[in-house]
């Protein structure tokens, strides 16, 4: 577990209040991103349990997130699974830009996935409820991937989760190959945010993220710094040429772990990715 949010034992009780890593700013000048509405929507996501890909749960809350997204459709996936997919059109409908999640869970008994799943999923639908028609000029697909998580069963390797997982992302990438970028939003609603970037995660798309995420007020939850690369829903996309980058501090301490529930998660920490990432689409 990291330091608390300010450091010192005399200021605990602002920093329960903050919830957040002492990077994110107090009073950040970007407003339009609704952290509390992204708290809403990941409390839903638990509510319906443990949710592994093709489970009843998981059908279920992929009917919920079906409505939520603008045009919300379905996009299938091999062994029955379906990405939920929404788009917001921009005044170039030949420019297109993804941002993704993953709403399953890793099949573990009594796993919610707070954080790994709901978070970054939370962060998606609300995004797509901000963002307006023809705002910016690509058009922005927000992409929910079933099946991220590799089957039951399979041994817990990268090169196996690599060939077996990201079921849903290979899917959308394929259908997406030619996007301008793609945006993963995966663990990012974690007390004491710090967003470095991930070793796969382009380089010149993450330096803009940084400058958007400083024009919102949350630019010390991007340290300057690279992390070792982490194989995840954005890989089949750079695999494709697509510029790619990945939100995800893996420095959680409740990875894969029944302690990943709503008591890991900060409202402020969801605003401060999705008012970043929001800055970011504003200024493609």
């Amino acid at each position: 577990m990291r330091a608390a949010c300010l450091g010192a034992a005399t200021l605990a009780a602002a920093a329960l209040a903050c919830g957040c890593g002492a990077s994110i700013t107090a009073r950040p000048p970007a407003n339009r991103f609704d952290g509390a509405a992204a708290m809403r929507w990941v409390k839903l996501q638990v509510g319906y349990g443990p949710r592994p890909a093709g489970s009843r749960a998981s059908r279920a809350l992929a009917e919920r997130l079906r409505r939520a997204l603008p045009q919300g459709r379905f996009q299938p996936a091999p062994g029955g699974l379906r990405n939920v997919v929404g788009e917001v059109p921009g005044r170039d409908p030949g420019d297109v830009v993804v941002v993704g999640a993953h709403y399953d869970t890793k099949n573990i008994p009594g796993f919610v996935g707070a954080i790994d799943g709901a978070s970054g999923t939370a962060v998606a639908v609300q995004l797509a409820r901000t963002l307006g028609p023809r705002e910016v000029r690509p058009t922005v697909v927000f992409a929910l991937f079933d099946g991220e998580e590799s089957p039951r069963g399979t041994p817990d390797t990268e090169a196996v989760f690599v060939r077996r997982g990201l079921r849903g992302s290979k899917v959308a990438a394929s259908a997406w190959p030619h996007a301008r970028a793609m945006i993963l939003l995966d663990f990012v609603g974690n007390r004491h945010l710090s967003l470095p970037r991930e070793g796969y995660s382009d380089a010149r798309l993450w330096s803009r993220l940084r400058a958007a995420a400083r024009r919102a007020g949350f630019g010390g939850a991007f340290p300057d710094r690279t992390t070792g690369p982490v194989a995840d829903d954005h890989l089949p996309f750079r695999h494709r040429g697509v510029p790619a980058i990945d939100l995800i501090d893996f420095d959680f301490p409740c990875l894969h772990r029944r302690c990943d529930d709503l008591s890991q998660v900060s409202t402020r920490s969801l605003d401060a990715t999705g008012e970043s990432v929001l800055q970011l689409l504003l200024g493609s």
